[in-house]
């Protein structure tokens, strides 16, 4: 009798401890799921805002000072690293790491197979030098409006623009409904 107790209370110590930990990871991932949505919201608006200003040249010189920024102060603020990752870089410093790669690539799979890019996202728990960290990423969505700066046919202005400060770019050639690349966080536990 008592040995069964004994294993009631370990199995519904290890499943309370089970549930707890997924409880943990869900909240870890809704908050990423902001961070990137705050990301997003704030790099529109900048957008949206140099558009109307000066058009689509105007946007170019916004992306490249802003995005920085934006993603600077998120991660500053978090504690975390959040940021701005593609297949087709136009900044180099950019890249995707492996593990960034391979997400990118089985998102690309999952378009492939219909799945919606604007819903698309991934999440990971691994261990790095002995500690534990969340990985997120969330697929950005080629919209109509990117294909004046990622697309095929990109005015000569703006494309002598897009080299001037992005010398190495490969971030062209996407189609609307592309996957333009993911917003990465990468957050200690």
């Amino acid at each position: 009798m008592i040995k069964n107790l004994f294993l009631t209370f370990v199995f519904t110590l290890g499943f309370s401890t089970a549930l707890q930990a997924e409880t943990e990871l869900q909240q870890r991932v809704q908050e990423s799921k902001v961070v990137v949505k705050n990301f997003m919201q704030q790099l529109k608006g900048e957008l949206q805002a140099a558009m109307k200003a000066g058009g689509p040249v105007n946007a170019v010189q916004v992306c490249n000072s802003q995005a920085p920024v934006i993603a600077d102060q998120l991660s500053a603020k978090q504690g975390w690293n959040v940021a701005r990752t593609s297949l087709k870089t136009r900044n180099p410093s950019n890249a995707p790491d492996d593990w960034e790669r391979q997400v990118l690539l089985e998102f690309e799979k999952r378009k492939a197979k219909g799945e919606d890019v604007k819903a698309m996202a991934y999440f990971e728990v691994q261990e790095q030098a002995g500690a534990k960290q969340l990985r997120f990423m969330k697929a950005i969505p080629t919209a109509a409006v990117c294909l004046k700066c990622h697309g095929d046919n990109i005015a000569p202005q703006v494309q002598s623009k897009i080299d001037s400060l992005y010398p190495e770019d490969k971030a062209t050639g996407f189609k609307e409904g592309d996957i333009r690349g993911a917003f990465t966080i990468t957050r200690p536990w």
